[in-house]
């Protein structure tokens, strides 16, 4: 494209290519992030593994119809809470206990302390 702009020529790819090419390439970097946060859940559950039953400071990330999700800084690591919450909001500090680290599914659990 810079090529034909600096030479005056015509350009090498129409509107419509250039948008099935934006569409595509969008695609893949989904797919490629989506491969990405499945690796860094087994990741987590593979370090954590040894870890049951321990006790961690945690952070609130998030809520929904599905759970509500806790991040441990010390080793890193995101899961979801299994106990009922209360009121919490992303953001809150909590102490959390670790009660899963499934490797196969990329699943880990934690309790509220």
């Amino acid at each position: 494209m810079m090529k034909a702009i600096l030479s005056n020529s015509p350009a090498p790819y129409g509107v419509d290519e250039l948008e099935y090419l934006a569409v595509h390439c969008t695609r893949q970097e989904d797919a490629a992030r989506k491969v990405e946060r499945r690796v860094h859940k087994y990741e987590g559950a593979l370090l954590l593994g040894t870890m049951i039953g321990h006790h961690f400071d945690a952070i609130i990330t998030g809520h929904s119809d599905k759970g509500t999700w806790v991040r441990i800084l010390t080793p890193p690591a995101e899961g979801r809470l299994m106990t009922r919450t209360g009121n919490v909001k992303a953001g809150q500090k909590i102490e959390v206990k670790l009660v899963l680290a499934d490797v196969e599914r990329g699943f880990i659990d934690f309790e509220r302390m």
